[in-house]
């Protein structure tokens, strides 16, 4: 009897406090009483809230008593479920054409592996030629996502992480292997880790920036790998420093927030301008290339001094 007299007047302990002559808190202390977890050894959970041995917790929680006022709670992989891969209607064609859009953006992700394990054996010259097919796959699952009405955010997502592996991870391993033995290494280790961390930064800016339908927002991941490749697999006869700066250069170039014109609008271009590209090819393929890579790195900085005069 005394001791529930004691339990009563504890649980009966209340703290008012007034104030204006309105009633402003309640405080009630329960004391934990040592048959408080009686309840919980009854349907077999021990104090950490796990089911006891031998005893199956979907068993638990169906002779559990729950609340009425708090309604079931969805779990988080049936949410997940709920969303398509794939939006619209799930027809046996529109099924093969996702499946081949993503096989494109497979093959690109396989092509840079390969290049990976090619530059690790020497072969950089071969290595950069899966670098540029790489560059196509990548060109040709969006442009097959948009022709065949399979555009999707899970194809996009995965073109982005298709596009980390070859570009910001295989491109500078080529290039890499490429300046072994004509800079130290410790420069073209900083300088390949420039560009992988920089296409990274550029990925993730592109997936949750508005898109302009016109400009880049600093040079593609794509373009910039092209670049690399190209200039491995003609072996640009420039000094290894000058090379190493380049790189540095193309990667800073990716996360700056310079404009740089879309391939569409460079295709709408007068054909005599492009005259000009083919003859310098026929007569120095080297030096047109490295003419046209220095042009188009310009042209970003030129269009922003543009638009800060007439905005």
């Amino acid at each position: 009897m005394r001791r529930s007299s004691t339990f009563a007047r504890q649980v009966l302990l209340v703290r008012v406090g007034r104030r204006d002559g309105d009633l402003r808190t309640t405080d009630v202390t329960l004391p934990e009483h040592r048959y408080a977890d009686r309840q919980r050894r009854r349907y077999g959970l021990d104090r950490l809230g796990r089911p006891s041995l031998g005893v199956n917790r979907a068993e638990v929680e169906a002779v559990m008593p729950v609340s009425p006022a708090l309604p079931p709670m969805a779990h988080a992989d049936e949410a997940s479920r709920s969303i398509p891969l794939l939006p619209g209607e799930h027809t046996v064609a529109r099924r093969m054409k996702f499946g081949l859009v993503n096989a494109c953006t497979l093959a690109s992700l396989m092509l840079g592996m390969l290049a990976i394990f090619l530059a690790m054996q020497g072969e950089v010259r071969i290595a950069a030629l899966c670098l540029i097919a790489c560059v196509g796959f990548d060109g040709l699952d969006g442009a097959l996502a948009r022709r065949l009405g399979v555009a999707s955010p899970f194809g996009a997502q995965m073109d982005s992480l298709a596009d980390m592996c070859s570009f910001g991870l295989a491109a500078p391993v080529v290039v890499y292997a490429s300046l072994a033995g004509s800079v130290s290494t410790a420069a073209a280790a900083v300088a390949c880790a420039l560009v992988a961390a920089c296409a990274a930064i550029r990925l993730a800016r592109f997936n949750v920036s508005p898109k302009d339908g016109r400009f880049f927002c600093g040079v593609p991941t794509t373009m910039a790998a092209a670049v690399l490749a190209v200039t491995v697999a003609i072996g640009l006869p420039v000094p290894g420093l000058v090379l190493v700066a380049g790189v540095a250069l193309l990667a800073f170039a990716m996360v700056s927030s310079f404009p740089y014109a879309k391939l569409a609008r460079l295709v709408k271009l007068p054909p005599w301008l492009w005259l000009a590209p083919v003859l310098g090819a026929l007569v120095d393929i080297r030096l047109t290339f490295a003419l046209i890579v220095v042009g188009y790195l310009v042209s970003g900085p030129v269009l922003w001094l543009r638009q800060r005069r007439t905005a």
